[in-house]
């Protein structure tokens, strides 16, 4: 599957390619180390449009449905500039009740500079936890690596 503007999904890993601006950097011209988690989420939010699972749809439904953070690992592991082309790619891990985990790593020039093992969980408009709705985790199911 792929799209231009979201990525593509290739061997179960979703690849996006995102361009470093000045609006990225620091007053060094270095990536600031907050907007590697912004590149990530950019990232996991088409990959699941490609999956035809858009935030809109899950907010705008009859029961709502928001995804949160519940826990993140991360590294950084080097730099990237202004005007580097980098690119995050992300690995479905696991699916289970409400949670969801993905892997993803930031890649300049096939070095990572970036890694990241994220938990998330779904949650209802009273952010309770709630399970996955059978029809979204069948979808992710589908793409989940060992």
């Amino acid at each position: 599957m792929s799209s231009d503007l979201s990525g593509l999904i290739n061997n179960r890993t979703h690849h996006f390619k995102v361009r470093v601006y000045y609006e990225d950097t620091d007053f060094t011209g270095i990536v600031y180390h907050a907007n590697y988690l912004k590149f990530a989420e950019r990232a996991r939010t088409n990959f699941l449009r490609l999956l035809n699972v858009n935030h809109s749809m899950l907010i705008e439904s009859d029961d709502p449905v928001y995804f949160v953070v519940y826990k993140m690992n991360s590294k950084f592991l080097g730099t990237a500039k202004i005007d580097d082309l980098l690119e995050v790619r992300s690995k479905f891990k696991s699916i289970n009740g409400p949670r969801l985990k993905i892997d993803q790593d930031i890649f300049k020039d096939e070095k990572i500079v970036f890694s990241a093992n994220i938990e998330f969980a779904l949650l209802d408009k009273k952010a309770k936890p709630k399970r996955f709705p059978e029809n979204i985790k069948l979808k992710i199911e589908e793409y989940l690596s060992e």
